[in-house]
């Protein structure tokens, strides 16, 4: 299994006791059609610090990300197009809203629960608190910097995705592998790199990061 695939599996496990059925639903729909990118990132971040390691127990965290990642995006996505702006309020389109709101709540908490007991708890917190900002900033800002707040997320949820998958593993993300996860992140638009648009030297490139901290602390010590 592939770790967009594993991201995905451990993603709708996590929902699988949401009730009722239409918002388990509203989730595992978005999970079909989503890059699974953050959830992917933050399982090759635990191998290449450690290849060895069970996938089978970093999924949660992997999980935890994607959640947060998907319930940040729908909200982003509902703030600025305003489904209830023209919408009759007796029809169906108005309840997939509602629904649509309920399932980014339940997204952003239920990845907080898989991530809570982790050392990447503190990161999560810090990255819905910068999304935040960012969409309250951009309602006062020009097009083309409100677009540069957007992007913000991708490149917050990928600095998310190294610190949980080094987490996993016992170990921890240095400012300039954060710097490098948030280039991975980088567009033209607010879209999310695709699994397969990550470099082939993304394993390497965060063992190698993650190593010059590890000589640093030991040269300190």
């Amino acid at each position: 299994m592939d770790d967009a695939a594993r991201t995905r599996a451990a993603a709708e496990r996590s929902v699988g006791d949401v009730e009722p059925a239409a918002l388990r639903s509203a989730l595992t729909d978005r999970f079909d059609d989503a890059e699974m990118t953050p959830g992917a990132l933050t399982l090759l971040s635990a191998r290449a610090l450690d290849p060895d390691v069970d996938l089978a127990g970093v999924e949660d965290h992997a999980a935890g990300v994607q959640l947060i990642y998907e319930g940040l995006r729908l909200t982003r996505e509902l703030s600025q197009t305003e489904p209830w702006a023209t919408a009759d309020l007796d029809a169906a389109g108005d309840i997939d809203a509602d629904l649509d709101v309920l399932a980014a709540d339940v997204s952003v908490s239920r990845g907080f629960y898989l991530l809570a007991r982790t050392a990447a708890a503190g990161k999560a917190v810090e990255t819905v608190r910068a999304f935040g900002r960012d969409q309250t900033l951009r309602r006062d800002t020009e097009p083309e910097e409100a677009a540069a707040l957007d992007r913000n997320l991708e490149a917050d949820v990928f600095e998310l995705a190294v610190v949980a998958g080094t987490a996993a593993v016992g170990a921890s993300a240095p400012a300039d592998l954060l710097s490098y996860a948030a280039e991975l992140a980088a567009g033209d638009d607010d879209r999310m790199p695709a699994v397969g648009a990550l470099p082939d030297s993304t394993g390497d490139r965060i063992a190698s990061l993650a190593d010059e901290d590890r000589v640093a602390s030991s040269a300190d010590s």
